[in-house]
């Protein structure tokens, strides 16, 4: 079972939480013909109504879910596809599921081989959209999938990919999260992605949170909230659904909600103060959808329900409190934060009571289907609650002009997905993101002159979607290309005494030294390899390439940048900040603690050196 989030940063250091919390305080109708039923305009709202009045209880039990489904075809998926399919949902294909539950979305994966590249996306979204315009009172299916860019990607080269939200957070442009949405809006659209679980909204406030991390965009809550605003106004002046995550916010937890049921301590003025921001500026920009987190807050509800089953937070709250009368979509339902309370037959039930509109991902769909359907039987739901949400998914469709143009074909693909100008927009982005912590005696820029012959070592954690990698590779081909003789050698995330002596000795014979990190702990054997390269007496700077809190273990090294992510584009800016192609302009959107004393900061909010 597959789930829409990402992994663990691998992060095992605990910062005094009290210490982030503290740094952060004050920065703070024939719609198309096979559907002749329908007006050929974009219907308004008293026309999805008697639509929606139109409706059969399963087409409306089926609107509510946005399902995954293996293969890149809709109709003639690989075998290994058509088997997991069966296995898992009970139909072959895309086409088969669309018929068999009328769902009203479906969410692309990468690994449900979805998005081999461009055009077969393109091709996937248009027979979707065949599948289910043909059926009888067909509607138009809000394909969605999570381009969070960074470390979360699903669609990966040759679309265009940008650094990920910490990154920008140290860029700290409103001008570039805007542009960032808006290219990569473009681009889904072109594919018929209309909906992208992004932007995040959580307020990083936990240098050990283990599935947020540096997919925040900091932890100003302030700062998160303009680059909040600017990203949706972005993705959506492109025609895509944005959608802020996780409500009420998942920043401090130590928790991963995909493998556990966290709990958010904050106190109802902290919430406000901390949390909130984010959400409230995605709502005032006019976001389209907002997803729940698997989390408990007790201050905001304390029956012990995950927020995507508390009617008190999604009603109380979002909906009544801040005024948002959107599309609500939970996070996946296959994850353990929210079915750790609840069985499964239960929790789509629970969540529609809550508020939620759109059912993500249910471990088992027939069952969770079932179990809706079996409520509005048995009267512990109305079909009048079903259509209120309904109607809110409708409202959606409309807008992105699914009922007016539900297909997109190829040449959008040709135009738009992967230009030259979209790529080197990556590029400038990046470039201002790249963040330099230390530069002793000026190591940085480096000189190709004095130090000509480059070894680059380090960790190489698998490349997220799409990108070339491995990091040392990339880092060494980049360096390469600016006029260094550089070579990679990996040494893992954990490397071993030998593996440490090996990458030594090859640093004697070359004149420098960058060192890719990956989350430094205190008794990492990356901690090891650092000292005992700068114990060389080469120069050796060291490049964070995940978590910028590395630096705090790394104390002996001469130069210390970080990119906040290992994708191609952060990389390559890192090597033209070393080589001094650029300056480095970033400034850090968390705090960073001492490694030895974690109640003291080492590095605030805003620290970033430049040349």
């Amino acid at each position: 079972m597959h789930d829409t989030g990402t992994g663990s940063t691998g992060s095992t250091a605990q910062p005094s939480r009290r210490t982030v919390l503290a740094a952060t305080a004050g920065v703070t109708t024939a719609l198309v013909a096979a559907g002749p039923a329908y007006a050929a305009d974009a219907p308004d709202d008293k026309r999805l109504r008697a639509l929606v009045s139109r409706m059969t209880l399963e087409e409306k039990v089926g609107q509510l879910f946005v399902m995954r489904v293996y293969g890149h075809s809709a109709t003639s998926p690989d075998q290994a596809d058509i088997d997991a399919n069966l296995k898992e949902i009970g139909v072959r294909t895309a086409a088969e599921l669309v018929a068999k539950y009328r769902v009203g979305g479906i969410i692309y994966f990468a690994w449900a081989h979805n998005t081999r590249e461009p055009h077969q996306i393109a091709e996937l979204s248009d027979g979707i959209q065949k599948a289910s315009l043909e059926l009888p009172r067909g509607l138009p299916v809000l394909i969605s999938t999570d381009q969070e860019h960074g470390i979360v990607a699903r669609v990966g080269r040759p679309a265009t990919l940008f650094p990920g939200a910490m990154a920008v957070g140290a860029g700290g442009s409103r001008s570039d999260a805007r542009t960032l949405g808006r290219i990569a809006g473009a681009e889904l659209r072109a594919m018929g992605i209309r909906q992208d679980y992004s932007p995040v909204a959580d307020v990083n406030v936990n240098p050990a949170n283990p599935v947020i991390g540096v997919r925040s965009f900091g932890a100003d809550p302030r700062a998160v909230a303009a680059l909040v605003a600017a990203e949706v106004a972005g993705y959506q002046g492109s025609g895509v659904a944005a959608t802020a995550k996780h409500f009420p916010g998942h920043g401090d937890t130590n928790v991963d909600s995909h493998t556990g049921f966290p709990t958010i301590t904050h106190s109802r003025e902290l919430w406000e103060r901390l949390d909130a921001p984010p959400f409230r500026a995605a709502i005032a920009a006019g976001i389209d959808s907002i997803m729940t987190a698997h989390l408990m807050v007790p201050a905001l509800d304390d029956s012990g329900d995950p927020a995507t089953l508390s009617r008190p937070i999604l009603t109380g709250i979002l909906r009544e409190r801040l005024g948002y009368d959107g599309v609500v979509v939970t996070d996946s339902l296959g994850m353990e934060g929210v079915r750790t309370k609840y069985g499964d037959a239960r929790v789509p039930v629970l969540a529609l009571k809550a508020g939620v509109d759109q059912l993500l991902n249910p471990p088992d769909l027939d069952l969770a289907w079932n179990a809706v359907r079996t409520a509005v039987r048995d009267g512990e739901l109305t079909e009048a609650r079903l259509d209120e949400s309904i109607l809110r998914i409708l409202r959606l469709k409309t807008r992105l002009g699914l009922f007016r143009a539900p297909y997109v074909g190829q040449g959008g693909v040709d135009r738009t997905v992967g230009t030259r100008a979209h790529l080197k927009a990556a590029d400038r982005i990046a470039e201002r993101t790249t963040t330099l912590l230390v530069n002793e005696g000026r190591l940085l820029p480096l000189s190709r002159r004095r130090y000509p012959k480059v070894l680059v070592v380090g960790a190489d954690p698998a490349s997220p979607s799409g990108t070339t990698g491995p990091p040392t590779g990339v880092l060494a081909a980049a360096l390469t290309e600016l006029g260094f003789t550089a070579t990679a050698l990996s040494t893992g995330t954990a490397p071993s005494a030998a593996t440490i002596a090996r990458a030594v000795a090859a640093a004697r014979d070359a004149d420098a030294v960058v060192a890719a990190t990956y989350n430094v702990t205190a008794g990492s054997g990356q901690k090891t390899l650092v000292e005992q390269l700068v114990a060389t007496g080469r120069p050796v700077v060291a490049v964070a390439v995940r978590n910028p809190y590395d630096v705090a273990q790394l104390t002996s090294v001469p130069a210390c940048l970080a990119t906040y992510s290992w994708t191609d584009v952060e990389l390559e800016a890192a090597a033209r900040v070393i080589a001094g192609r650029v300056k480095p302009r970033g400034k850090l959107p968390v705090p960073v603690q001492r490694a030895d004393d974690p109640a003291q900061v080492l590095y605030r909010i805003g620290h970033g050196l430049s040349y």
